[in-house]
């Protein structure tokens, strides 16, 4: 995987993608909040020399900093479809693990007919209907929590709270401490991750999936309402669902094999 970079209008993008040229799709990993590229180290070893691969640091996360804090999920969106157009990529199927499934949604919603595929892994949907007023309120409320919360208690949940294997609990504080010593950028980049999602879901938008879907969820998923919303989005849509035993919420460095396997039957259907 090479390193490249993307400039927006708020600051430069680091994502790492191959030389494999796109035959019938390209595999899009999106990590979730606070989380970088290497959350899908396993899905890149795995996938990278056989399909178009990309994977990044979303904006203000780890290597794509410093980066100005006045953009929202479109934006994310939009300089997305700026880096697969540049990469001549033309049948993605974008693979987001909770905050990078959002991104996928709202990609979606922006360009319906461009996706081949989507796989959320861990999590939820966009709609507005999925999520109480309280729910929205305190994702609003969240930056103040980060930053008066003490790092080491942070360290500690936020690494044992989205994963139950050693690797993937190492792996999510290994990623976690690109910020240590500086707990007020951890913060803003949760806060404003949040207050995005907020502002999306008050958008009321269709962020309708016209593409195949899966959805991915680990049994132990304990993070928020994660297996509630996983169940509704399912009932509603019929997306078909995949609980992952053995897992929490980074399902894919929690049980990488079974999660590889199904992204793998998913793109050979």
């Amino acid at each position: 995987m090479t390193e490249k970079t993307y400039k927006t209008k708020c600051g430069t993008i680091h994502y790492w993608t191959n030389d494999i040229p796109e035959t019938s799709v390209s595999l899009v990993f999106l990590p979730g909040l606070t989380a970088d590229h290497r959350l899908f180290d396993k899905q890149v070893e795995y996938f990278g020399d056989k399909y178009k691969t990309i994977v990044w640091d979303a904006p203000e996360h780890a290597a794509s900093w410093p980066f100005d804090h006045t953009f929202d999920l479109g934006d994310k969106a939009r300089w997305l479809d700026g880096i697969l157009t540049l990469e001549g990529v033309k049948s993605p199927v974008i693979i987001g693990q909770s905050m990078g499934g959002y991104v996928g949604q709202m990609y979606s919603q922006l360009y319906p007919d461009k996706l081949s595929g989507f796989i959320s892994i861990d999590s939820a949907p966009l709609q507005r209907k999925y999520v109480t007023a309280a729910e929205i309120w305190l994702l609003k409320k969240m930056e103040p929590v980060y930053f008066y919360y003490p790092w080491k208690a942070l360290l500690r949940s936020g690494t044992n709270g989205v994963a139950v294997s050693e690797y993937g609990r190492q792996l999510m504080r290994d990623m976690m401490m690109v910020y240590d010593g500086d707990k007020a950028r951890y913060a803003k980049i949760s806060g404003h991750g949040f207050c995005m999602l907020a502002d999306a879901m008050e958008a009321n938008l269709p962020y309708e999936l016209r593409c195949p879907a899966l959805l991915i969820c680990g049994e132990k998923d304990h993070a928020g309402s994660c297996i509630r919303y996983n169940k509704a989005w399912h009932k509603e849509t019929g997306i078909p669902i995949e609980w992952i035993k053995g897992a929490g919420h980074n399902s894919n460095t929690d049980q990488p094999e079974k999660v590889n396997a199904l992204i793998e039957r998913f793109i050979v259907r």
